[in-house]
């Protein structure tokens, strides 16, 4: 996945055009290998939840509201994850990642899913083979989560959820004239779209009649690296000079929030995925450092003493969750 979207893709300029002929033969390449994909099915029903460009949209929350979702039904979800940046998915291995993982090892949004969530989580790149593994170590699970698993069809789907942010899908266009994966008529295939943000009319025509939900990421206090117990409001912190630091898909909506809270954001944008090493938080000033919670739990090794962590949580709009199960139950119905 791309650190951060290259400038042209965020309009229909000269290069896009010039790259459209490469778009055109990925899009045919991705229709002709989904063509010919076999789905694998499990023995339990499978959630996927994903979105269908490059770079952050949400999905992280998302996963953790949906793992909530569920356990609160009364269900024992299970998640499978690429492991996207570690080592232990490299070359098709499979791992169960400890709520304390290493991300080097296993990556960052697996350790950080695996510790928000408390579900068992298997990364490797092969998904199905993950989740075999996963009902293996875990036969209680009874229905299994796949973290930004839109396009990996080898893996049979009971119900998928697309997280859309308009600011991530920027002209429009196919890999590598634009960010998108797979077009937008996509969207028109899956059970509902959580919307990060206003949809704008080609959006909703793309989306069709498939239901959607808005979404937010809220939070109100702050964690300390070196010491979680420590905890501040947000809101302290209104009106004082702060670094921020995101090394995510999106580090833009970081840097908003913050300044949004009253926070005057000196803003230190990284790769998402950025291997953080302790002179990357070296300012130079004694004001605090924010961070996301992503990019926390690769940095709570070396962090300075006033390094924070703001979480977020997903709010989604009413009706989502019955939606998500009633389709789940449906679907053991007719299974």
């Amino acid at each position: 996945m791309a650190a951060q979207a290259p400038a042209f893709w965020q309009r229909r300029g000269a290069l896009a055009h010039a790259l459209r002929p490469l778009s055109l033969l990925f899009g045919m390449l991705a229709r002709r290998r989904r063509a010919r994909t076999r789905p694998q099915r499990l023995p339990v029903p499978v959630i996927v939840v994903g979105n269908i460009a490059v770079g952050g949209s949400g999905k992280t929350p998302v996963v953790d509201w949906l793992a909530g979702v569920l356990r609160a039904a009364g269900h024992r979800p299970g998640i499978v994850s690429r492991g996207h940046g570690g080592t232990a998915s490299a070359q098709g291995g499979l791992a169960l990642v400890p709520r304390d993982g290493d991300p080097e090892r296993y990556g960052d949004e697996p350790v950080l899913l695996a510790g928000l969530t408390g579900c068992p989580l298997v990364v490797g790149q092969d998904r199905p083979a993950a989740a075999r593994e996963l009902l293996r170590l875990h036969p209680e699970c009874d229905v299994l989560i796949a973290d930004d698993g839109m396009q990996h069809y080898r893996l049979a789907r009971d119900l998928e959820i697309a997280v859309v942010d308009a600011a991530t899908l920027g002209n429009r266009l196919l890999l590598p004239a634009g960010p998108l994966r797979e077009p937008l008529a996509r969207l028109a295939e899956v059970d509902l779209v959580l919307a990060h943000g206003a949809l704008d009319g080609e959006l909703r025509a793309a989306i069709g009649g498939v239901p959607v939900f808005g979404m937010s990421l809220a939070g109100d206090e702050l964690v300390a690296l070196a010491d979680p117990a420590r905890r501040l409001p947000l809101a302290a912190l209104r009106g004082r000079r702060v670094h921020a630091v995101a090394g995510i898909g999106r580090p833009q909506r970081f840097f908003d929030q913050l300044a949004a809270a009253g926070l005057e954001v000196v803003a230190h944008a990284f790769p998402d995925h950025h291997r953080f090493v302790a002179a990357d938080l070296v300012f130079g000033d004694a004001s605090p450092i924010l961070m996301t919670a992503k990019d926390a739990v690769k940095c709570r090794a070396f962090a300075p003493a006033d390094c924070w962590e703001y979480p977020v949580r997903a709010q989604i709009g009413s009706g989502a969750a019955e939606r998500i199960l009633e389709k789940l139950e449906d679907g053991r119905t007719s299974a």
